[in-house]
């Protein structure tokens, strides 16, 4: 029997996840779970290369995170939860690839390169946070993960990884770890209401996952629509409409999307008709996930069990990939 493919993913502890997580991520890890061997790793220890001054948040939002996991409908039977910076053999990992790798290698990265000019760190950057690359690396090895689900602008950090593992198979002459390939899904990511900046909870533009109907009507309300469509009269556009785009993505019923598409353009249409199908089509989206994720954060200890489990699970697999390369680099063993 053929074993199945291996799926690598996770998000950093910074904070409850949000709509944008769910379109991009999160369904898809609930459909891939069924015919993959899926791990998701909380990584808290990513996410203090650049939050090291509120250690207390990320330890907080570990919880939070595989509570969000659990309510969307992530089956911990299905996939292993682990926490990162549980798992010593990945810290031992990325200290090794670190030598397979050079500074400026790193600091071409297109997504380093990127983040760090959004957050502003100019030469002040945390080693930790130009190191990812090669943490990264070590994240997926570790699990022999063939398959990375991510967003298109983190497809660089997957080719470095890989850039990484053939160097060490070539050293080691044989095939050693497993190259991964970038598994984007069709929705990227979603803009914020106002249409200029991807969703995410650093902008402050969110729509959590756990949100009441008068949190989700505000947050539709505020969407961005076309300018220039004054009157439920007016021709509109549809291209960078906002509230299109979150239709597209979750509107069960695409074909009624498609003719409200041909309506707005020919005229006819008003913004707040179409902004109360969105505020309907998200409370009928968020509502179950809402109920779910408050009844099992009534049992917080049910949720460390879960990742117990999978940590000890994960903490097994990652030491034998880390024996493993130890050897192949040809390491002293006392």
């Amino acid at each position: 029997m053929p074993s199945l493919p291996v799926i690598l993913t996770g998000d950093r502890t910074t904070g409850p996840l949000h709509l944008g997580h769910y379109a991009g991520s999160l369904r898809n890890r609930v459909a891939l779970q069924h015919g993959h061997r899926q791990t998701l790793l909380l990584a808290d220890a990513q996410a203090l290369t650049d939050n090291a001054h509120d250690p207390a948040r990320i330890a907080r939002n570990v919880i939070e995170v595989a509570t969000d996991y659990l309510a969307v409908g992530i089956d911990p039977a299905l996939t292993t939860i682990c926490v990162q910076s549980a798992l010593p053999a990945l810290a031992e990992l990325t200290l090794l690839y670190l030598n397979f790798v050079t500074v400026a290698r790193l600091e071409r990265n297109p997504t380093i390169k990127d983040e760090i000019q959004a957050r502003g760190f100019g030469r002040d950057i945390p080693a930790g946070f130009l190191c990812y690359p090669a943490a990264q690396a070590a994240d997926i090895t570790a699990f022999r993960a063939t398959l990375v689900p991510v967003g298109e602008d983190q497809a660089p950090l997957i080719e470095q990884a890989n850039e990484i593992v053939r160097r060490l198979n070539r050293q080691v002459g044989y095939d050693l770890l497993p190259e991964a390939r970038a598994l984007i899904p069709e929705v990227g990511r979603l803009p914020g209401a106002d249409g200029r900046a991807k969703m995410s909870k650093s902008g402050g533009n969110a729509l959590p996952l756990s949100a009441p109907d008068a949190e989700i009507a505000a947050f539709v309300q505020r969407m961005y629509t076309d300018p220039g469509h004054l009157r439920a009269s007016d021709p509109g556009r549809v291209e960078g409409n906002v509230v299109f785009t979150y239709l597209d993505a979750f509107d069960p019923d695409p074909e009624a999307v498609a003719a409200l598409k041909i309506r707005y353009r020919r005229g006819g249409l008003g913004d707040a008709a179409l902004k109360e199908r969105l505020a309907g089509v998200l409370r009928d989206l968020l509502g179950p996930i809402r109920e779910r994720r408050a009844g099992i954060a009534r049992d917080p200890d049910a949720v460390r069990d879960v990742l117990r489990t999978g940590t000890a699970r994960a903490r097994a697999l990652t030491a034998e990939t880390l024996g493993a390369v130890r050897d192949a680099v040809g390491l002293f063993r006392l």
